[in-house]
Order: C-alpha cells, then sequence, then structure tokens
C-alpha cells in the first residue's frame, strides 16, 4: 500500500475520504471526536498530502478498495466529503458488500453537469498558473470558504489548498481521473447502504442540485447544517459528529 493512512481509535471501522483541495488534516478535529467510539482510518488520496503523486491516472475508487484489503478490512463505514464524496458513493455502487453505511458531506457526483458559473470559477483559477498566490486569492474568494475563511481555521484551509496548488501543478500534462461506469448519476436507484447526506445551507447552488439528485437513493436521509459552507468538517466538526454517530448507531 503506497498510500499514507493514519489509523485511530478501536471499534468498527470508520474509513473518511477528503475533499479536493485538502488532506487528511480536514479530519484532524472530527477524527479525534470519532476515536472515542470507533477506529477512524484518515488517507491522504493520491497526489495529496504525504501519498505520492499519479502517474498518468488515478483510480480513486480502486485505491478505497486497495486500503481496505491491506488494512483487512471486510467492511467499514465509508464518510466522504465533496470529491471523497463522489468517492464514495462510487465505491458503495460498485462494492456495496465493503459498505456498512455511507456518509455523504457535500458530495460531488460522476455524471452531473455543473453550472457554467462553477466551471468558470475553476477555469479562472487554473488560468492563472503558475502564480500559486493569485491561484489562491481566486479560490477563496468563493461562498464555497465564506464561513472558513473568518473562521479559526482560515490557516489550515490555505495550507491545504496552498499544498494542493503546488504538487498539482507537478503532475503530468496527459493526467486524467477514472471513474466507475456508467457514472453514479445514472445509478443512484442502485444505491443500498444506509445512507446520511449532510449539506451546509451556505454551500453553492450546484451542490444543493447535486443533493436534489440523491433523492433517488432508496433509504437515504438529509440533513442541513445552518451557518455552514463547503467547509464543514473543519467549521462545524461536532455538529457532525452527532449526526454521524446518531446515524451509526440507530
Amino acid at each position: 500500500m503506497d498510500l499514507y493512512f493514519e489509523i485511530t481509535g478501536n471499534g468498527h471501522p470508520v474509513v473518511l475520504i477528503h475533499s479536493g483541495g485538502a488532506d487528511l488534516r480536514q479530519w484532524t478535529f472530527l477524527v479525534s471526536l470519532l476515536a472515542k467510539n470507533y477506529k477512524v482510518i484518515a488517507f491522504d488520496g493520491r497526489g495529496a498530502g504525504k501519498s505520492p503523486s499519479p502517474i498518468k491516472h488515478a483510480n480513486y475508487v480502486e485505491d478505497v478498495l486497495a486500503l481496505m484489503d491491506h488494512l483487512k478490512l471486510n467492511q467499514a463505514t465509508i464518510i466522504g466529503h465533496s470529491m471523497g464524496g463522489q468517492i464514495a458513493t462510487d465505491f458503495a455502487l460498485n462494492y456495496s458488500e465493503r459498505v456498512s453505511k455511507l456518509v455523504l458531506i457535500a458530495p460531488s457526483l460522476t455524471g452531473f453537469s455543473y453550472s457554467k458559473e462553477f466551471e468558470q470559477y475553476h477555469n479562472k483559477i487554473l488560468e492563472n498558473a503558475p502564480d500559486i498566490d493569485k491561484m489562491l486569492e481566486l479560490a477563496l474568494h468563493s461562498p464555497t470558504y465564506q464561513v472558513v475563511i473568518d473562521s479559526p481555521h482560515k490557516d489550515l484551509t490555505v495550507q491545504m489548498l496552498r499544498h494542493h496548488f503546488e504538487r498539482m501543478l507537478k503532475w503530468p500534462t496527459d493526467f486524467c481521473m477514472k471513474w466507475p461506469q456508467p457514472p453514479g448519476i445514472e445509478r443512484l436507484g442502485e444505491l443500498n447502504p444506509k445512507t446520511l447526506f449532510i449539506i451546509g445551507k451556505k454551500d453553492l447552488a450546484d451542490n444543493f442540485q447535486v443533493a436534489g439528485c440523491f433523492r433517488k437513493v432508496p433509504n437515504i436521509h438529509f440533513i442541513e447544517i445552518k451557518d455552514a459552507d463547503h467547509m464543514l468538517p473543519l467549521t462545524h466538526s461536532k455538529d457532525l459528529y452527532q449526526e454521524i454517530t446518531g446515524f451509526m448507531e440507530d
């Protein structure tokens, strides 16, 4: 196993999958809470944190499977945030027998068509490469970070995002992400594990549209957290802990 991971606590295993633009540090506060009663596995995705960079492509779903196999975890609760939620969803669709319960925190979704505004925002950031300071300035000027930017967790957010940009600029020019087919948006009705969907009320409109797609999931419960943007694992770890543990113990 070449991915960097950390294990904290004992009990039923919980695997945490971080968002794009971040690494396992985004789970720092939630891990300390969950580890009181669970075995918590947080890892850096390929190309993030202390894990190796991708060569030509990355299959993040298969990476989760390889990690669980390496740790001899037959089944675990899977928790994913943003792109980590996208990975978690596709993993649960393809390996449902390995997922005891599924927690999605403001997930993205394979096959979802994002708005022009969303695409323009990301394109503008990339157009300013390799000026990382300018990329950071543009990235943080978004509703995605409207709450966390005024919180005690601003510095950690900036550190993770800067590290992400620095590493991303060194990836191969032909790098691509490999996702299972057909895309998740076409298969949500097949999602078997009991699912908890959490989103901040101040998140992007696109992410609420994604939430609407998840209404197709047979056994899903939705929760909105007030005064939260997209970065709930940093700003609302206690709220997440209460909702997740209640869901897991139900």
